[in-house]
């Protein structure tokens, strides 16, 4: 049986142990806390001391108890997560506590160890949803350019319908603007807008303008950070866009920041609001190799090269942070204007508003490890045609059934995000392979499978359907890796073939750069 105001003790001890909340702070929360879960008094006795590393288990008792007692609606959802945040919201430091303490830290220790506090801080808040986040898949699967790393994005729940109706009956609301708004801290959410009593930002100036760090919820990858202008101004990739990223790991040299690109189709998921995404992680990227080197008789500083990679990559790298923006700013300008027909690259085409414009660039920067800045500018065209309505340069047709949305940012640099479904897809694939249900039923439009017909096919013509599970599953893991393979190589402006490469070769010689 639950006791409540127990639990609300074992969540105050554990706020005390990870820094959330002082002695003092105790009392007001410990009463916030009664009040928010209709209790009339604490609890007297002892509380047993704990070492939890995450408040996920006290939590989840007093969600139960609280939607129980009908504090909120248990059958959906959203409602649950409302209130979970409620909750941990009232055992958060101040974000100007949290904000001094990150610039104590950044003075007296390292910049490292302030970003180690606050990353620490967002997890044991459960802002960083470490339990939801551990149930993603993932693995390596080897390719032609590398190890690409795979996860399949189980960390969101799919909406239910009880959650979709709700929010068919939510008013219409312009605040916060978007989730990346500073207005977003302590923001109390509804059910179509998460919850944000934790959330907490650290104020970075860029070039001279303010901007600030957040790390992601549902972190991808190790410190997953996103850097976002205090302005709510739309995705823009200029000249400006690359000192501010060089200018963030100046700063931060253990952190890689990246932007995505600012078209639609080879944008990210949010063009709304003018951000960067950053963390502490070595992208399969930026282990490939430079395949060939080049210099440029009007920017004698910089190294410059082409990378094995399925996307298209400029890699460049400096001591002088200012030469390296100006030299990237000319790479950008350079591929705006830049078309090729023969590799199906047009820079403009006439539209119902005039001219409209195809040519960006995803841009990655980072300190490397001779310590110099290093930028990789990855060329990306958004034009489509009667043969690939959905984008010349983007996942085709065929691969679809795997995935079918933008390739960003982090895709970009070789980590997959697949969308939660293909769990149970790929579960009912290995029962074909190995020999447990019948093939027969993928023909069956209603199926499940139906999507994955011409692939089941081929990997039972493959490998045949009397396998072992294990083998299965390496079978399948490998399977999925080669389609994120093709995906990636569907993106690239200029194949790894000797055509492409002789492309981009024309490309590079149009920026006067030679071949060393």
């Amino acid at each position: 049986m639950i006791k409540p105001a127990y639990e609300v003790e074992r969540l105050l001890q554990f706020g005390r142990k990870h820094g959330l909340i002082d002695k003092l702070d105790i009392i007001i929360a410990r009463n916030q806390l009664l009040d928010l879960l209709q209790l009339d008094e604490p609890y007297y006795g002892e509380t047993a001391e704990e070492d939890l590393k995450y408040p996920t288990e006290i939590l989840d008792r007093l969600l139960d108890y609280a939607g129980e007692k009908g504090l909120y609606d248990k059958e959906v959802y959203a409602c649950r997560e409302l209130f979970d945040t409620r909750l941990m919201g009232l055992i958060m430091p101040r974000e100007a506590e949290i904000v001094a303490k990150f610039s104590e830290l950044a003075g007296k220790e390292s910049i490292r160890a302030a970003t180690d506090y606050f990353y620490d801080l967002c997890m044991a808040s459960n802002y960083i949803r470490t339990a939801q986040i551990a149930k993603n898949i993932m693995w390596k699967a080897n390719s032609k350019y590398g190890d690409l790393e795979i996860t399949i994005n189980l960390t969101k729940p799919e909406k239910d319908p009880k959650t979709i109706a709700r929010e068919r009956l939510q008013p219409q609301s312009s605040y916060p603007k978007c989730m990346l708004c500073v207005d977003n801290i302590g923001y109390a959410g509804r059910i179509n807008f998460p919850a944000r009593q934790t959330h907490r930002i650290i104020p970075v100036t860029l070039c001279g303008e303010q901007w600030y760090l957040q790390y992601s919820p549902y972190v991808y990858y190790n410190e997953h950070c996103i850097v976002l202008s205090e302005d709510h101004v739309p995705m823009t990739i200029s000249k400006k866009t690359f000192g501010w990223l060089l200018d963030f790991v100046r700063q931060f040299p253990h952190y890689l920041c990246g932007s995505n690109a600012d078209l639609p189709i080879v944008g990210g998921s949010i063009l709304s609001h003018n951000h960067f995404q950053g963390g502490n992680y070595l992208f399969p990227m930026q282990k490939a190799a430079v395949i060939k080197h080049f210099r440029s008789d009007e920017y004698k500083g910089i190294e410059i090269g082409t990378v094995k990679w399925p996307l298209s990559v400029v890699r460049a790298a400096s001591d002088s942070l200012e030469q390296l923006v100006e030299f990237a700013g000319y790479v950008l300008d350079s591929w705006r204007e830049y078309s090729d027909e023969s590799a199906d690259i047009l820079a403009f085409t006439e539209g119902g508003s005039g001219r409209v414009p195809h040519n960006t660039i995803t841009p990655i920067a980072r300190r490397n490890e001779a310590g110099k800045y290093e930028m990789d500018l990855v060329l990306r065209n958004n034009r489509t045609n009667d043969e690939h309505p959905d984008g010349i340069f983007h996942p085709h047709k065929e691969i679809h059934h795997i995935k079918k949305e933008n390739i960003g940012l982090i895709e970009v640099m070789g980590l997959a995000i697949l969308p939660g479904r293909l769990k149970a897809e790929i579960e009912k694939i290995k029962e074909i392979l190995c020999g447990h249900s019948n093939m027969v039923d993928i023909y069956d439009p209603e199926n499940l499978l139906y999507k994955h017909m011409p692939w089941v096919e081929e990997l039972a013509a493959k490998y045949g359907i009397n396998m072992e599970p294990e083998r299965a599953d390496e079978i399948l893991k490998l399977e999925v890796g080669k389609k994120f393979e093709t995906c990636l190589e569907h993106t690239g402006v200029f194949k790894q073939t000797e055509e492409g490469m002789a492309a981009f070769d024309r490309f590079m010689k149009a920026m006067g750069c030679t071949e060393l």
